[in-house]
């Protein structure tokens, strides 16, 4: 009714618990304070998964922190959107390394953010995504 849309969120929401569990069991993690970052790397063929995203990514907030879901809500959004407008170099970069990458992003702060900050930290985190997809990237440099 408004035109096409530009994303699709559906295909790269990850949202197996067969997947979750495998990142959270042995998938890497490293922390850009406020947020805790799992990823998990898997070699797949593309021809077995033409209809899955290369990149699938899914976000949580803590209840302990957040009593009202009208928070944690809104700080899942945040992330969302924030991912959204810049995950398209590292969607590109696993891509044409032939794989298929989990992220999973848990917002560890105990205050509500603004979207600034938000969109700021989740850049630092997509960076450190694109440096190494493929190796350690809990190291520090």
């Amino acid at each position: 009714m408004y035109g096409k849309t530009i994303y699709v969120w559906e295909n790269e929401r990850l949202k197996s618990r067969k997947r979750i569990e495998q990142l959270f069991g042995g998938g890497k993690s490293f922390v850009v304070s406020p947020f805790r970052v799992y990823c998990l790397v898997d070699v797949e063929s593309s021809t077995a998964n033409e209809n899955k995203a290369v990149l699938q990514f899914g976000v949580g907030a803590s209840s302990r922190n957040f009593k009202r879901a009208v928070d944690r809500n809104r700080i899942k959004r945040l992330i969302k959107e924030a991912w959204r407008l810049q995950n398209q170099a590292l969607k590109e970069k696993v891509k044409s390394s032939g794989k298929q990458m989990n992220v999973f992003i848990i917002y560890t702060g105990k205050e509500l953010p603004d979207f600034d900050m938000i969109k700021s930290k989740v850049s630092v985190v997509l960076k450190k995504l694109i440096v190494k997809p493929d190796e350690d990237i809990t190291a520090t440099p």
